[in-house]
């Protein structure tokens, strides 16, 4: 399923790297108490850098699977899969976590800040889960003091979440997503708690982000009053199919 868009990519980034790219992917859950195994199966899929997605499917298709398989918290049983250039199905879980840090951008429904630390250190969370050094650290405070002025919550930098909005907290987790100028931004159900007119605002923000940085972009929404204003739609039953101890059946 294609969705055009008046809003072109920004292609800002390395165009001739796509940010990732599925080829031949397969993934198993592992079977509980006799139950059916879950499979995702993704042929080919690219997404290129400037370039925002929407992925829809309806609840238990598998478009978590698939956001957890880009950023590789997840490794897939059969297949490739690259994330800014660099293959990643096969890393252990150490190099994938590190490349996570630097190459993705992730955006939850719940935003996931951490509650002790203050909006700025929210912001730079990435930097120290992938072990930069002071001098990194010391850049990326400049970095992140830069991207708070754009989103206008420069003045949230020594608040901590519990005393932020709710608007405001889903503003530092964009920043966090966006502050190692990853090659891959992530998002799933980022607008799911959110009224019409603050879903409409984040949005702005991720899509102009995005597109400013060269980055691509998959968001996972239920919302389709939102899809015409991504470059494409994937629907995740077109990628998946069911698994059964007799093998693939077809499409769920």
């Amino acid at each position: 399923m294609a969705s055009p868009s008046s809003d072109s990519p920004g292609g800002q980034g390395d165009a001739g790297i796509p940010g990732a790219q599925f080829s031949a992917v397969r993934f198993n859950y592992a079977r509980e108490h006799g139950a059916a195994s879950f499979g995702l199966a993704v042929d080919e899929l690219t997404l290129r850098r400037g370039e925002t997605v929407a992925c829809i499917g309806p609840s238990g298709s598998g478009k978590t699977t698939l956001v957890h398989l880009c950023a590789g918290i997840l490794a897939p049983s059969a297949g490739e899969i690259t994330l800014g250039g660099v293959r990643i199905d096969g890393l252990p879980d150490a190099e994938r976590r590190r490349l996570r840090a630097k190459e993705v951008g992730l955006v939850f429904q719940e935003f996931e800040l951490l509650d002790y630390l203050s909006g700025l250190d929210n912001i730079l969370l990435p930097f120290r889960l992938g072990g930069a050094s002071r001098g990194e650290l010391r850049a990326a405070r400049g970095k992140a003091r830069s991207l708070a002025d754009v989103l206008g919550i420069d003045h949230l930098m020594d608040r901590r979440p519990r005393r932020m909005s709710q608007g405001e907290r889903q503003r530092v987790a964009i920043a966090r997503a966006l502050v190692t100028e990853p090659s891959l931004v992530l998002c799933d159900e980022p607008t799911g708690n959110l009224d019409p007119k603050t879903a409409g605002s984040v949005l702005d923000l991720l899509l102009g982000e995005a597109r400013e940085r060269g980055a691509a972009l998959l968001m996972v929404t239920h919302d389709h009053t939102l899809l015409k204003r991504f470059d494409r739609v994937i629907d995740v039953r077109d990628l998946h199919h069911e698994l059964t101890p007799q093998g693939l059946e077809g499409r769920a």
